[in-house]
């Protein structure tokens, strides 16, 4: 369960630095699209909504494992 744990925290620190890297957005024009029509917020919710999902699929999994491996 520590090692799941911190594989999840290393790969939150580890996104959030490639995600405050500075790019070219200037000439994206689905970017400016997506701001101005306020669907960036969805697509953001979306994700996140399948990033959790599948973190607490992969801690039940693991709860039941560890449960099958006592037994």
């Amino acid at each position: 369960m520590k090692r799941l744990w911190f594989g999840v925290i290393w790969m939150c620190i580890y996104s959030l630095s490639f995600a405050q890297q500075k790019t070219d957005t200037s000439n994206s024009s689905v970017n400016e699209v997506m701001r101005s029509n306020n669907k960036i917020y969805v697509v953001m919710a979306v994700c996140f909504t399948i990033l959790l999902g599948l973190i607490l699929y992969l801690v039940r999994i693991d709860r039941k494992l560890t449960k099958i491996e006592k037994v």
